[in-house]
């Protein structure tokens, strides 16, 4: 029998839009409402976004999204959050009110910060302790860029009067009336200040960095209590009992439980997991160590390349160069581009994430002639996700040496809708590719963590059994084809780093 309150609630706060989406007893969306809002790029290569503009839009699409779904608060079991990573926030613990905007993960004004203490030898240990690099990427030297540059902010932190986190604790303290000040364990690895092995922060790398601990939040697991909500935000109090970063959350969502399974998200950026179970892998080849889950106080961890620049090269096709209108154009000019030319754009916009990690090269393009136009560069553009992700498995096919992993990837996000790209990313990786019949796995990942702690949906296994595949791009270019290909994309990347 289904129990009477069995739908859950779950917050995607993504980089671009806040978006609530709203699942039944059997784990099906039945109603969703999103809502964009801007970004602030203040100089070059620095990106925020107004806290406010994250919460306010957070609160209104999950108002909306239970209007559509005719439900009310005492009809939702629980609450998910899942939240672009890295984004960090400060906070007036008496007020709420944050001190400066929230600088969001593809920010690099900090790459000298991380210069200087990479040259004083600091990166190993702080590797060792998080699994991470030593780049502008995460949390660590963005929060102390704030208490650096903001007037007094470092004495309030130092007494005790100033909070942090990453947006998922942001939320959860706007949401609970300032009565939670609680992250997960997937966003708390992403800091930078996160000991992944010994499962609490580094007071040797808060000391380093000159951060209080006192400001950070508790750590909790993926499926937990994190309270529950005032009860004048949503007409009653409901519990948020799920949060994982956005990446992880699209692992569990893919219920990609085993080691050695696969999967990639391509929204914004592009982001690939290999689950190498209750063991942490360290990387030979530059890509992270992190937590991919962490249930009943255990972490399965993995290793995650990440690419800055997925999606948003489509939106630059859109809003930059103005040669389409909208996304889903691109799969049709890709067609019909010029199968004799060989444009390759590198999209360098804010640096190359894994596994180059060079925060300061720019974008490129290669290969132009007369006759390139908005088809060709539509191509080039859809293709360099493709090859970015091809490098991602390259590195981790190094790191993980076993027989365990399955050929295929799983893929997730708003671009996994265009065929032409999926197409080719199986083409160019040479392996199947699926996609499952819910594309937006992130917010299913969370949401089931959610109702599997709330008692609404089923175990591990349970849920590891629902997955559904859509469809599956299978190779059809030659081999030779292939490794030409990938070597002339190798031939541009060396090119775009030395510029």
């Amino acid at each position: 029998m289904t129990p009477p309150v069995s739908h859950v609630l779950a917050i995607d706060q993504g980089t671009t839009s806040s978006r609530a989406i709203i699942f039944d007893a059997e784990m099906k969306p039945v109603a969703t409402a999103q809502e964009e809002f801007p970004q602030h790029f203040p100089q070059s290569g620095w990106v925020e976004h107004a806290p406010t503009d994250l919460w306010d839009t957070t609160l209104r699409t999950c108002r909306e999204a239970m209007r559509r779904a005719g439900l009310t608060a005492d009809q939702i079991a629980a609450i998910g959050i899942t939240n672009q990573r890295e984004t960090v926030v400060v906070w007036d613990r008496q007020t709420g009110e944050p001190i400066y905007n929230a600088i969001v993960w593809q920010d690099r004004r900090t790459a000298d910060t991380c210069r200087t203490l990479r040259d004083a030898g600091h990166e190993p240990m702080i590797t060792e302790r998080t699994g991470l690099l030593l780049d502008p990427y995460f949390s660590a030297t963005k929060l102390k860029w704030i208490l650096d540059h903001t007037d007094g902010a470092r004495t309030k932190a130092q007494k005790g009067d100033l909070l942090c986190g990453t947006i998922d604790c942001f939320l959860i303290w706007k949401l609970t009336g300032g009565k939670v000040h609680a992250t997960d364990a997937t966003n708390a690895a992403r800091t930078m200040l996160y000991d992944i092995r010994k499962g609490r922060w580094s007071q040797t790398i808060c000391d380093l960095l000159d951060i209080p601990a006192a400001m950070l939040p508790q750590v909790r697991d993926c499926a937990d209590d994190f309270g529950n909500t005032d009860p004048e935000l949503l007409g009653g109090p409901i519990a948020i009992h799920g949060v994982a970063g956005d990446q992880q959350a699209a692992t569990v969502g893919q219920a990609c439980f085993e080691p050695g399974m696969m999967k990639s998200t391509y929204g914004t950026g592009c982001f690939a997991l290999l689950n190498t179970g209750t063991t942490p892998v360290a990387s030979q080849n530059r890509l992270l160590t992190t937590i991919a889950y962490q249930l009943n106080g255990t972490p399965t961890y993995a290793l995650e390349g990440s690419i800055f620049v997925a999606g948003a090269v489509v939106q630059w096709l859109r809003d930059g160069l103005q040669i389409i209108g909208k996304a889903a154009e691109t799969q049709e000019l890709a067609r019909a581009a010029d199968p004799e030319q060989e444009v390759i754009l590198v999209p360098a916009f804010v640096g190359l994430g894994a596994p180059y990690w060079n925060p300061d090269c720019r974008g490129a393009v290669f290969g132009l002639t007369r006759a390139s136009g908005p088809a060709e560069m539509a191509k080039a553009a859809l293709e360099s996700v493709g090859l970015q992700t091809r490098d991602l498995l390259e590195a981790m096919a190094a790191d993980w040496q076993s027989d365990d992993v399955t050929p295929t990837l799983r893929v997730d996000g708003g671009m996994v809708e265009n065929d032409w790209a999926m197409q080719f990313l199986s083409d160019i990786i040479g392996a199947p590719v699926d996609r499952p019949v819910l594309h937006e796995t992130t917010a299913l990942g969370v949401a089931w963590l959610a109702g599997m702690h709330a008692g609404v949906y089923p175990d591990q296994a349970g849920f590891a059994a629902g997955w559904a595949q859509e469809k599956q791009f299978t190779p059809a270019l030659d081999a030779d084809l292939r490794a030409a290909k990938y070597a002339r994309w190798q031939k541009a990347i060396a090119a775009t780093l030395s510029l």
